[in-house]
């Protein structure tokens, strides 16, 4: 098994600051691999919430979270100074898989870089929705049209 190129700041569309805490290093003195998932859902959740006018609290659609990766090329630690990139790889009808990397400040190759998927469903039923409107406006304007692999 081959491991992946670090992804390019360049094949990303949209960027979010990230602030390291102390309780993110682990007693290697680097940010624990499971905080790297917290990082990736903070991510998408401020993407939907300020691009997709998704209402976490009061909305009728809710995005679950059904599969997730990540892969690791650099370190990073607490008090690192990083931010993540986002980009939408695919939308289908009530999913979607985003692309996520870590970035330090000043680097833009990916210290770690994931993909998650999204199942949009109804909040009550939890059975799927389909993806419109302006959801689907902000993540249609998240996707890149060339395969940056």
């Amino acid at each position: 098994m081959s491991k992946s190129q670090a992804q390019q700041r360049h094949h990303f569309t949209h960027f979010f600051d990230i602030t390291t805490r102390w309780s993110d290093n682990d007693i290697y003195g680097h940010v624990n691999n499971v905080i790297y998932y917290s990082y990736f859902d903070s991510l998408v959740n401020q993407f939907l919430i300020k691009h997709g006018e998704l209402d976490i609290h009061k909305g009728a659609t809710i995005g679950l979270m059904v599969k997730s990766q990540c892969e690791y090329f650099t370190s990073i630690a607490f008090p690192d100074e990083i931010y993540g990139g986002f980009r939408v790889e695919r939308i289908g009808n009530s999913s979607v898989d985003y692309a996520l990397a870590i970035f330090k400040k000043g680097k833009d190759e990916a210290c770690a870089q994931g993909l998650l998927t999204h199942v949009f469903v109804d909040k009550d039923s939890q059975k799927p929705k389909k993806i419109d409107g302006k959801l689907l406006n902000a993540l249609r304007s998240a996707l890149i049209d060339s395969d940056p692999h």
